[in-house]
């Protein structure tokens, strides 16, 4: 039901749509954060999914103005995928400031000579990703499921993440420390919160429970567990690894 609510058609077509608006990089932060949420399992984290939709070159078949696009978003395009949603507008504008940004930004090109066995095998090995991290059946859940990950994000995104893991933490995947009244204290990634209770999985792997009226300390933490690849893995290692990671889409 939730997938069947995503964003599913802005079309693309001939010539560019010039912006009628200025936007903040907070604004396309945000926005990033909604299409992820909304639009991605439909058009990709490119824009590209659909056969003959790039969102990620700035040019619409439905629209002329910024204004149009947030009319497309908020009511949808009759006898197409693309169905009306209920979300506000200055937060279906933030969705428009990112698609902005998006056909602003480096090509997602594959790097070159990059080879997913190899990648997949330092996934296993090297890179000890699954002592953090699942594909399917296999590795750890402390760190994000990375099984369709290749879906999710872009190359540009994955190849950040690698080197600089601090500067791509997605909220969803931000590690939290709770401190209890008796001063014991957990660390680990929330799976689930709520106005009176707060479920994480430690560094244990072990789920955990909490109410927050038992809580005295509920605390994000600034960096990323992730180590960075950089200097330990050669250029062509990473571009392995980035083939792999895009490859996986879930199947």
């Amino acid at each position: 039901a939730m997938r069947n609510a995503r964003l599913c058609a802005l079309i693309l077509a001939a010539g560019p749509l010039l912006a009628q608006h200025e936007y903040t990089q907070t604004d396309a932060d945000i926005g990033a954060r909604l299409y992820i949420a909304n639009c991605i399992y439909c058009h990709g984290p490119d824009g590209d999914q659909i056969p003959g939709i790039n969102l990620g070159h700035g040019k619409f078949k439905h629209a002329t103005t910024d204004n149009d696009i947030v009319q497309i978003i908020r009511n949808g395009i009759p006898g197409t995928g693309m169905p009306a949603q209920t979300m506000p507008e200055p937060q279906v504008r933030t969705i428009v400031a990112y698609l902005r940004s998006l056909a602003a930004a480096p090509a997602s090109d594959l790097p070159p000579g990059g080879d997913a066995a190899r990648g997949q095998a330092i996934f296993q090995g090297k890179g000890q990703c699954l002592n953090c991290h699942r594909v399917k059946d296999a590795g750890s859940r402390l760190g994000p499921d990375l099984t369709d990950i290749g879906s999710l994000r872009r190359v540009v995104e994955l190849e950040k993440s690698l080197l600089d893991p601090n500067a791509s933490v997605l909220p969803q995947h931000r590690f939290f420390r709770v401190v209890a009244r008796d001063g014991a204290s957990v660390t680990g990634r929330i799976l689930n919160q709520d106005t009176f209770t707060v479920q994480l999985i430690d560094t244990d792997q072990r789920l955990r429970s909490f109410s927050r009226a038992d809580l005295r300390e509920f605390t994000p933490l600034n960096n990323s567990p992730m180590p960075s690849y950089k200097g330990k893995l050669s250029t062509q290692e990473l571009a392995d690894l980035v083939s792999y990671l895009v490859s996986l889409k879930g199947i």
